[in-house]
């Protein structure tokens, strides 16, 4: 017999789960979201999130609360008499009613190997750190921030140049396999719930504005794991002089390089190798304010830079 869930989720990295569940012959009673947000060309338009247009595409109902303060809306989530709520990059902190508010509780899909990187950005702390693994698990929430104990877990390879755009594509698609195995087993009464450890809990904090900037004076090896985290969104970026002028450059992918120098400054040799506070890394794709992403020879052709040029 099939679970009645309430599916509650918001980017992207959301929707293979969705499919999934339904895929597996579950009924979703129901899909939260965040609300519609302004975008487009203009941002003038209002746009659906992406687990709102495929949960319509499906004929599932949507409902967009900002919170669960008022009353009403805890009425609503009651009224679905779910098995089972499941959570997938929401974007909103449930309140105890809701946490309860199924026969079964909440199951979240989250991007780490738990306690390492509980919070908002695990998949990008866990390439700044330099993590040569993470995973995705399942997990039955509790009041804390990812506390709950974990049911499953599918561990995934950070590769030496992987970048957090890569890795997030990797674990979402690993999230609604593990989730959809997940369900089954719950549906079945087999579902096994092990507490976190105590000891190696580490916060991933929301990527900060002010910390996107690249810092050369760092080692290599910081720097590269900084922009590759970063890649592609919201992106690592320096200033670049052109003209006599600072122009601010994103850049999306690098490798580390065995030259050396003074921190900031453009190496010799093909490419844009940049010295570090120890070693350099070569810079593979660029992107200029309000331009398209292009490979490193690309963007020379257009924007020489001279060796000895030093960048910040």
């Amino acid at each position: 017999m099939a679970l009645r869930i309430i599916f509650m989720g918001t980017p992207e990295f959301s929707v293979p789960t969705l499919n999934a569940l339904s895929q597996a012959g579950h009924t979703i009673v129901a899909a939260y979201s965040q609300p519609p947000r302004p975008g487009g060309r203009r941002g003038l338009e209002l746009q659906k999130s992406p687990v709102h247009q495929v949960a319509e595409s499906l004929g599932i109902p949507v409902f967009t609360p900002l919170n669960f303060k008022a009353e009403e809306d805890r009425t609503a989530f009651l009224a679905h008499e779910a098995d089972v709520a499941v959570v997938v990059a929401y974007g909103l902190l449930l309140p105890e009613a809701i946490l309860t508010g199924t026969r079964l509780g909440c199951y979240n899909g989250h991007a780490s190997l738990l306690p390492r990187w509980r919070g908002a950005a695990p998949i990008q702390r866990a390439i700044m750190a330099g993590d040569s693994e993470t995973g995705m698990m399942v997990m039955k929430m509790d009041k804390g921030l990812d506390t709950g104990p974990v049911a499953l877990t599918q561990r995934v390879a950070i590769g030496q140049d992987m970048t957090g755009g890569e890795l997030h594509d990797a674990l979402m698609q690993a999230g609604g396999t593990l989730m959809a195995e997940a369900m089954e087993r719950l549906e079945a009464g087999k579902l096994p719930l092990t507490p976190q450890e105590e000891d190696g809990v580490v916060y991933a904090a929301k990527i900060d504005k002010g910390e996107t900037r690249v810092d050369f004076s760092r080692p290599a090896s910081d720097v590269h794991n900084h922009i590759r985290a970063l890649a592609p969104f919201p992106g690592a970026w320096f200033e670049l002089p052109v003209a006599g002028k600072p122009e601010r450059i994103k850049v999306l992918g690098s490798r580390l390089a065995d030259a050396s120098g003074a921190p900031g400054t453009v190496l010799g040799g093909e490419g844009l190798t940049i010295a570090c506070g120890r070693g350099s890394v070569s810079l593979t794709r660029l992107q200029k304010a309000g331009g398209k992403p292009m490979d490193v020879s690309d963007f020379l052709r257009g924007t020489p830079v001279a060796a000895g040029t030093v960048i910040a």
